[in-house]
């Protein structure tokens, strides 16, 4: 405590429990007195540290040991995605073509004029999950899925998650060429966080594999869990662009238990095998249910090529 000389007479009467002014102060206290005043005080003051109480230390006086070390911030979600190398080893045991290596083949120019199709009709009514289904089986719509999601990653500064929700016949792993495990039900049950389900083959783009096959997969794509893990997904990621790799429309109810998560289904059709009755077929399941961005005609015929 600082102790300072003040000018004055001092007053009459001494209020209780202060000290009585002595003989230099009846006038007021001189310079001379003060300075004796001040080593009456310090034993006083000194005391409580000599008898081992702890003395409090001004909250603005620096510690002797440091400055407190804050803890960093973790980084975001995102950042936490652990990424893998693509393409990687397992490049040449992939069965699916990757076009967006062969960025001058027509393949490559077809998913990205579907990717801006696709961007603006999503942005204009803000949506961001679609379904990539087909009628049936073998239509493309993993290939074609791997593809348009590589073609949305490539966009600056942008963020695209791709779902292998096919818990039939999986594919995206094989499709390219991560040699990975991933159990998609955990992650849809709740048991396994984002962040340790997905994979990062390109910073923009996040994978989620499913390495299992599970005949109760309407079950668990219908389950509050499910549903609750992917508005927790959208949120956390902060992706632009979900794209979710479901079985075919017609041959099982996955699909079918899965719409209410999705604003709309992008359905694959192939040129060579699938009919005008499939997709009729598939229209009436999907209507009143959610939206169908459109259909993409896989293994389309060249207009200019000659009739067999």
């Amino acid at each position: 405590m600082k102790h300072f000389a003040v000018s004055g007479a001092a007053t009459a009467s001494p209020v209780r429990g202060t000290r009585m002014l002595e003989k230099d102060d009846e006038v007021g206290m001189s310079e001379q007195g003060f300075k004796r005043f001040r080593r009456r005080r310090a034993p006083a003051e000194a005391a409580p540290a000599a008898s081992g109480a702890p003395r409090q230390r001004p909250l603005d006086a620096p510690s002797s040991a440091g400055s407190i070390q804050l803890p960093a911030a973790l980084p975001e979600p995102w950042e936490r995605i652990r990424q893998v190398p693509f393409p990687g080893t397992a490049e040449h045991k992939t069965r699916l073509p990757l076009v967006s290596r062969f960025r001058a083949a027509p393949a490559a120019k077809s998913f990205d004029l579907l990717r801006t199709r696709l961007s603006h009709t999503l942005r204009a009514r803000g949506w961001k999950r679609v379904a990539v289904t087909a009628p049936a089986a073998c239509c493309g719509s993993t290939f074609s899925a791997v593809n348009l999601a590589l073609s949305l990653a490539r966009v600056p500064g942008s963020r695209t998650v791709l779902m292998d929700m096919n818990f039939r016949r999986p594919g995206i792993a094989r499709a390219m060429g991560i040699e990975e495990t991933a159990d998609m039900a955990a992650f849809l049950s709740g048991a396994v966080q984002m962040e340790d389900q997905l994979l990062r083959p390109l910073p923009s783009l996040a994978v989620g594999l499913n390495s299992a096959l599970d005949q109760d997969a309407a079950e668990i794509l219908h389950s509050r869990s499910c549903s609750a893990a992917v508005d927790d997904l959208m949120l956390r990621s902060g992706a632009d662009t979900v794209l979710f790799d479901l079985p075919p429309v017609l041959e099982h109810d996955d699909t079918a238990a899965f719409l209410p998560q999705v604003d709309g289904v992008l359905l694959i059709s192939d040129g060579t095998s699938t009919t005008a009755a499939q997709l009729a077929a598939c229209e009436k399941m999907l209507a009143g249910q959610t939206e169908l961005l459109g259909v993409v005609l896989n293994r389309a015929r060249r207009s200019d090529s000659p009739l067999n």
